[in-house]
């Protein structure tokens, strides 16, 4: 008569700890600040869009894509000459696909570096390199202010 009463209390107490284990892996906390989140998204809508369009660096083009950059870096583009060179992808060889990689703050609700990863594949190649977007907070709005290797 004791066995058959420890049993389903084992039973409980085994489901009871089971269940707690999987509740506490489900609630693992995001480590991302607010200010990735907010910069990752940006930073994804900008290569979208340039991914979906002509990449070539033009004044026409650089239109386009303002609304995404700091007013530091549209006027440093404004003075370059149009060419091949994507200063984007920092590179006249465009790629095929990205990725919005690793991301950290370096100034709480100012200042983000991402990076992106780029890919180029073919039958014949298959590559990836990747780049840094700085990333500001100017007027209340995430903007790309550099693009580096």
């Amino acid at each position: 008569m004791n066995f058959n009463f420890r049993l389903p209390k084992l039973f409980l107490l085994f489901t009871f700890y089971f269940l707690l284990f999987i509740l506490a892996a489900c609630s693992i906390p995001n480590l991302e600040t607010a200010e990735c989140r907010e910069a990752r998204n940006v930073v994804k809508e900008f290569y979208s869009f340039h991914f979906g369009n002509d990449m070539k660096f033009t004044k026409e083009n650089l239109g386009r894509r303002e609304k995404y950059l700091s007013s530091e870096l549209k006027q440093n583009l404004q003075n370059q000459p149009d060419g091949a060179t994507d200063y984007f992808t920092a590179t006249d060889d465009y790629p095929k696909a990205f990725r919005v990689g690793d991301c950290e703050t370096v100034e709480l609700n100012k200042k983000v570096n991402t990076q992106v990863v780029l890919f180029w594949k073919s039958d014949t190649r298959s590559e990836q390199r990747e780049i840094h977007v700085e990333v500001v907070k100017e007027n209340d709005d995430w903007l790309m202010k550099n693009v580096s290797k």
